[in-house]
């Protein structure tokens, strides 16, 4: 069985539908409860949003999946198409609207168009797009309409007002699949060329140039990154870490070497998983990063001794 960020409906439903559309699947109400939910081998991996391409990383995501043991890996990455309705309970109408119920999330990405079309409704923002669906589907409701799905809309036998309110067209959320990573689930996906690997890097102390020295590890082996995010270590104010997505796989010689510089250099390193790329993207490695370059110069030390 899967665990997955609920209620059903939501875009992290949809997601986990697109991955295993016929896998057993059990919902939770937040991030941290679904990922415990893997940890705690209550589910075989959990389903939950990592990245926006509008809002940028989930923060509950990104803490909790390095936070806690035992150690989560992520296995896969999912992406879709975000499309939001404006849904009312049958009958209403735009000039009845006074009070809108969303996540916060999609709160940020319908901003412009609330603010465009109703000047003067009050935005709530809580829970998630489908419970703001169900919520508004109550007769006894204090909510005019939800920011939802299409798909909890029809759940919840609402009407749009209006379809695709999105200020950005073409706005995706990337969702991952995350297992323990001692279980059988977890094993590492094998190496297919388009790659991302997944860590957390801690400074070993706050200086001039500590951010650098960790980009400079990835840099002299050819390592791009698709994401790097600072958070707070939790610790004291100003205390940060790095959360990172880097191009490549954990068997190419250039990320295996990049990490064991980053676990040289800062205070911790945790790996949160290689898997493919859920667009397929080839990254563009340069010639002396590649792995044939790696093996001729490792042939080449060998034969000085």
């Amino acid at each position: 069985m899967l665990g997955y960020f609920g209620p059903e409906g939501t875009f992290t439903h949809q997601a986990l539908l697109k991955l295993e559309p016929n896998a057993a699947a059990k919902p939770y109400p937040s991030v941290p409860l679904a990922l415990a939910a893997a940890r705690a081998g209550e589910v075989e991996a959990s389903v939950v949003p990592i990245e926006n391409s509008v809002e940028g990383g989930v923060s509950a995501t990104l803490d909790y999946l390095a936070a806690s043991e035992p150690p989560l890996h992520i296995i896969r990455e999912i992406v879709i198409e975000v499309s939001f309705d404006l849904a009312v309970r049958p009958g209403t109408t735009l000039g009845d609207v006074r009070r809108v119920i969303t996540h916060p999330h999609a709160a940020a990405q319908v901003r412009g168009w609330l603010a465009a079309n109703l000047p003067n409704a009050e935005l709530i923002e809580r829970g998630s797009t489908a419970a703001a669906a169900e919520e508004v589907a109550n007769p006894d409701s204090t909510f005019d309409a939800a920011v939802c799905a299409p798909v909890a809309r029809e759940m919840y036998g609402l009407e749009a007002l209006a379809h695709n309110i999105n200020d950005n067209d073409g706005a995706v959320t990337r969702f991952v699949l995350v297992a323990r990573a001692d279980s059988g689930t977890s094993a590492r996906p094998t190496r297919t060329g388009h790659d991302k690997t997944t860590f957390v890097a801690y400074m070993r102390a706050d200086h001039s140039g500590a951010l650098l020295e960790i980009l400079q590890q990835l840099a002299v082996r050819g390592v791009n990154l698709c994401r790097i995010e600072s958070r707070p270590t939790k610790t004291t104010l100003g205390s940060y870490c790095f959360s990172i997505d880097a191009e490549g796989h954990l068997d190419d010689a250039r990320v295996a070497g990049a990490l064991q510089g980053l676990k040289r250099i800062c205070a911790d390193v945790v790996f949160l998983g290689s898997y493919p790329r859920a667009d397929e993207i080839v990254p563009n490695i340069p010639h002396w990063a590649s792995e044939g370059s790696y093996a001729a110069s490792k042939t080449w030390l060998d034969s000085l001794g």
